[in-house]
């Protein structure tokens, strides 16, 4: 539908778009603002686009596609065998995490009791 151009965020509109968004203009008894608002659009925007299909720049007959622009596929071969290989060493990294704490904790523990021990007893 659209694609951000640049770091100011400009948003550039496919000719296919425009093109509905005139076309449900012109077929529709509603006011322009409302159509505007249900699109998340300025409705100069639209008053624009229409006034450029007027003067003949968007000339473009809507396309049988459903969206308005083409996914990639990504390919999943590839991506299926690097997967499982990090997960393994991700895995293994949070067992370690793991059992780090754990050790950690019972020589605490371990200290603890030492001191109890040293302070229940009579000296």
């Amino acid at each position: 539908m659209a694609k951000i151009l640049t770091e100011k965020r400009v948003i550039e509109y496919s000719k296919e778009f425009k093109f509905k968004v005139i076309e449900l203009t012109n077929r529709l008894n509603v006011k322009v603002v409302d159509i505007a608002e249900i699109l998340e659009l300025h409705p100069v925007m639209i008053y624009r686009w229409r006034q450029e299909h007027r003067e003949g720049k968007i000339q473009t007959e809507p396309t049988r596609r459903i969206g308005m622009e083409k996914k990639k596929k990504k390919p999943k071969v590839k991506l299926k065998a690097v997967k499982k290989e990090p997960t393994e060493l991700e895995r293994l990294k949070k067992e370690n995490a793991r059992l780090s704490k754990e050790n950690d904790f019972l020589k605490k523990w371990q200290r603890y009791l030492s001191e109890q021990k040293k302070n229940d007893s009579p000296s």
